[in-house]
């Protein structure tokens, strides 16, 4: 909007709404609910122009249309199509017409309606009615979590438990309000059943099958010996034949049995009994397919192959991880690497093949997680990646950066680098030498010795690391890798770096950086400096040498809001080492190559974070008290 040739923006008009809203209620003494709206719109303005604050990045958003919403950066996916959206809608409707049957359940009936219905149906079939109304409006609601993350036996349930409601609101008080709503959402939902696409277990699964019949048959045993337990508790006293009726009911939250004194809590405990088993199966049935273990001996040999003829990022050849799965592009000629982590499919890095395959095989990655009922992302992708996947909808948020240093005899004079330098002369004077050898040509007992330095640094921790680590010193399908050891006065290992090579380039990467605690302050460095010198004797251009988290911020901030981030990453330092790996990676003065966290909807963002972070184990996962140490500080590329 623009008034007098100056352009206006919905912030401004945010915080004009807000001032008068305040000098109405302050001056004026406005109506507090007037007063409340008005700042509700006044917030809402400043938050959908959120993008225009002076501070966060300047004019970013698309000037071209007015949309109610948030406002998209000019540069934006496309919004998804209609059909992306039906599985929330679906989901919403659900959990409402559940709510609705379930307050209609434990309402009393209109008299009138109740007098005309027992003129035409026995009563008992009324009371049954009226008691499963309750469970089934119960199972409704629940199914709206499954139904929105796209299962399809989630779905056939909803119409099925829509289709029953509806019939039991008709036979429980004629309620043809909701008995109509309930009906006519099913078939809504199965007008629009294409959007349910996640598959799910075969049904004959043995696993299966024991836990939809054990599970409910267990919890009917533990209840009909509850109730004959305190059946001399119970108004009215159940005989001795209908215990296990009396306990379905209370486990279906269809009650007709009270109990008083110390037995008070059985309805209430069986019903939550109940509803824990119905969710248990629940859960069973709806499981989504399990992505097949795509690994092995032939895997990796075929992983290799391409990685040899495409691998050009530095990345590329860390896809050789014995944990990850592996998806194939139809023509195998490109493939992606991925671990599954709290419910996502987690790409490592950018796929690796043609350059003309990579936007057809993230389409088809995408499409794979959406049948799974997965969440997707992308850890480390490249800016260039990053763009094509704009191009198909799945946005990029800034991850950090790689740093690239160039080999040859790197220059340690001048004040900058005086601490380096002196580190660098003080493990040379201990007598510390450095040695480049190609890992095919390691005798035993130094790959022995380098797995024990290697032990030694990690105390117990497990390997770590995913798209930015190799988790193996020696690889049968990377014999070309180098390792540069670091040797005391005596000749023993003492330290070293792993370097996996980067193909169709003159270049290699970080794979293991380890030494023994006990070393003179300054071996790594050292190693680094050495390993520039040697490198470049072999005829290498340059290597990756670290991954600094979000050390754009910590650097250069380009805003407010960064500056903000920079300052929480900061204080978070002693438990994430971010701003010490960022310093140690900057005392060599590196190139700076940014590496992206990509993933589909803002919605899934929390998600895919967390599972990032736990693939690479930089949150650990909640363990027993005392069952692992608290481990050694990770290093740079620690893996």
């Amino acid at each position: 909007m623009y008034a007098l040739g100056v352009r206006i923006h919905e912030w401004h008009l945010g915080l004009a709404v807000g001032a008068a809203a305040a000098a109405w209620r302050l001056l004026a003494g406005g109506p507090a609910i007037a007063v409340a709206v008005l700042a509700i719109v006044a917030s809402w303005l400043m938050a959908k122009d959120w993008r225009d604050l002076p501070g966060v990045g300047g004019d970013r958003r698309d000037t071209g249309a007015w949309r109610l919403g948030l406002h998209r950066p000019p540069d934006a996916p496309a919004l998804p199509p209609a059909r992306d959206r039906v599985p929330a809608a679906a989901a919403a409707a659900t959990a409402a017409t559940g709510l609705l049957n379930v307050l209609s359940a434990v309402t009393q009936e209109l008299p009138l309606r109740l007098r005309d219905l027992l003129a035409i149906a026995p009563g008992g079939d009324v009371r049954v009615a009226h008691a499963l109304a309750l469970p089934v409006g119960v199972a409704l609601t629940c199914a709206a979590w499954p139904l929105a993350r796209r299962r399809r036996r989630a779905l056939h349930g909803a119409v099925a438990l829509l289709a029953a409601v509806g019939v039991l609101n008709v036979l429980k008080g004629l309620d043809l309000e909701e008995a109509m709503v309930s009906w006519a959402l099913a078939a809504v939902l199965w007008r629009s059943r294409a959007a349910f696409w996640v598959g799910h277990e075969r049904p004959a699964s043995a696993a299966l099958a024991l836990r939809v019949v054990l599970l409910p048959a267990l919890a009917l045993a533990v209840g009909t010996a509850v109730v004959a337990l305190a059946a001399g508790h119970a108004a009215p006293v159940p005989g001795a034949g209908a215990t296990p009726r009396v306990a379905a009911r209370l486990l279906t939250l269809s009650g007709g049995t009270s109990f008083h004194g110390a037995f008070g809590w059985v309805p209430l405990g069986l019903g939550l009994l109940g509803l824990g088993t119905a969710l248990a199966v629940a859960a069973a049935v709806l499981e989504p397919l399990r992505p097949a273990n795509l690994g092995g001996a032939l895997d990796r040999r075929r992983a290799a192959a391409i990685v040899r003829r495409h691998g050009t990022d530095t990345l590329s050849a860390f896809k050789l991880r014995h944990d990850l799965h592996r998806l194939w592009s139809p023509d195998g000629q490109a493939m992606v690497a991925f671990r599954i982590e709290a419910g996502s499919m987690l790409l490592a890095g950018d796929p690796v093949g043609p350059e003309r395959a990579r936007a057809a095989m993230l389409e088809q990655a995408v499409d794979w997680a959406h049948r799974h009922g997965l969440g997707f992302g992308v850890v480390g992708a490249t800016e260039d990646f990053a763009l094509l996947a704009r191009r198909v909808g799945v946005r990029r948020l800034y991850l950090g950066d790689e740093a690239i240093l160039p080999t040859g005899v790197m220059d340690l004079s001048g004040g900058a680098r005086k601490t380096m330098r002196k580190a660098v002369n003080r493990v040379a004077r201990h007598g510390y030498t450095a040695e480049l050898r190609t890992v095919g040509d390691l005798d035993t007992a130094t790959v022995a010795r380098l797995g024990e330095v290697s032990d030694a640094w990690r105390d117990g921790e497990p390997e770590r690391g995913f798209s930015m680590a190799h988790d193996a010193l020696v690889d049968e399908l990377l014999p070309d890798a180098l390792v540069v050891l670091g040797r005391d006065a005596d000749g023993v290992v003492r330290g070293f770096l792993h370097f996996v090579p980067v193909f169709g380039r003159s270049a290699m990467s970080l794979g293991f950086m380890r030494r023994e605690r006990d070393t003179p302050n300054g071996l790594t460095e050292f190693l680094v400096v050495e390993s520039a010198r040697l490198l470049a004797d072999l005829g290498v251009e340059e290597f990756s040498l670290n991954f600094a988290a979000y050390g754009r911020w910590l650097r250069a901030p380009s805003g407010r809001l960064e500056r903000v981030l920079a300052i929480g990453l900061r204080r978070a330092d002693r438990w994430f080492q971010v701003q010490r790996l960022l310093s140690f990676n900057a005392k060599f003065d590196p190139r700076w190559q940014p590496r992206y966290l990509l993933f589909e909807r803002p919605a899934q963002l929390p998600r895919i974070c967390l599972a990032s972070m736990w693939a690479e184990g930089q949150l650990p996962r909640l363990r027993l008290p005392g069952a692992a140490g608290a481990g050694p500080e990770p290093s740079p590329r620690d893996a």
